[in-house]
């Protein structure tokens, strides 16, 4: 008896997880970046296996690992930004120095919550419960299928709505939190249009770069953010810094600042293109019947 394709994909999703988690333990860096990957890809999954209780409880565990595992990640990305800069000799030495020993200092805290949150997650049991609910999912739902098309569709549209109100909302202004939920949008309607069915993956392959190419550059925007905040912060703390050291950091935060303008360039030149993909997708989300008395 062949396995169900929602049951298949399940495993594969909690497989790539449990592969992730013993080194991001450790504290490795790529793992934990791996790791929350996987959560999310997971989180992206669960909707098709079914929207009960059960579901509901499952995603809400994998959604706590990805919030547990987002601050580490987090101290990662800016220790890799000042390696960065620091072999292109674009800032002064003392400024990456100050900021490195602050992140690495807040990273030794955090590796040891972030140990023992991953030492709670019983990866076993979620991957028994969740095989559990694939195979009780309704048929409507099951990947592959005409209604399961017709599921992943509507769903698609709602992120692609989402989307399109994030960016409308934004605006084109460079304002730096309603920019990170334009990211958010983006990177849910991408790990959506990753699970569209087989028959269009050709044509999503397409549609899911773009939207991976926008995410990394916003992305990019907003870790630069966090650590033009990180560093405006020790400048502001009584004695964390000499004169000499804050006027390097204001040399830094000038840097940063250059390259968020830089890639907000970019970001307005992709929104046409973002804007436009929403409205696709949310056309093909409505309902054939609806969609057919309309044009009537």
């Amino acid at each position: 008896m062949r396995t169900p394709a929602a049951e298949n994909l399940i495993r594969q999703r909690v497989m790539a997880l449990g592969r992730a988690l013993p080194a991001a333990k450790a504290g490795n860096p790529a793992s934990l970046h791996q790791a929350r990957v996987a959560t999310r890809r997971l989180r992206a999954a669960l909707p098709i296996i079914g929207s009960g209780t059960k579901a509901e409880k499952l995603a809400r565990s994998v959604r706590r690992l990805t919030r547990a595992l987002g601050p580490l990640r987090e101290l990662d990305v800016e220790l890799i930004i000042l390696d960065e800069l620091e072999k292109r000799g674009e800032v002064p030495p003392a400024a990456v120095d100050r900021l490195r020993a602050s992140i690495i200092d807040e990273r030794q805290h955090l590796q040891a919550d972030v140990r023992d949150r991953i030492d709670q997650f019983d990866i076993d049991k979620l991957r028994k419960r969740a095989v559990s609910v694939a195979r009780k999912q309704r048929e409507g739902k099951r990947p592959g299928d005409a209604q399961g098309a017709a599921f992943g569709r509507a769903r698609a549209a709602r992120r692609a709505r989402r989307l399109e109100a994030a960016i409308e909302d934004a605006a084109g202004l460079y304002l730096p939190d309603r920019l990170h939920a334009v990211r958010i949008a983006v990177k849910k309607l991408r790990y959506t249009l990753e699970l569209m069915p087989r028959a269009t993956s050709a044509r999503n392959a397409a549609r899911v770069r773009m939207l991976k190419q926008a995410q990394d550059l916003l992305g990019r925007m907003h870790d630069l953010e966090v650590l033009i905040a990180r560093t405006r912060g020790i400048q502001s703390s009584p004695g964390a810094s000499t004169l000499q050291v804050s006027g390097d950091l204001d040399r830094l935060v000038r840097r940063l600042e250059t390259e968020c303008r830089q890639l907000h360039g970019h970001y307005m030149a992709a929104r046409p293109a973002l804007l436009s993909l929403s409205h696709r997708l949310m056309t093909a989300g409505k309902p054939r019947d609806r969609a057919r008395s309309s044009a009537a």
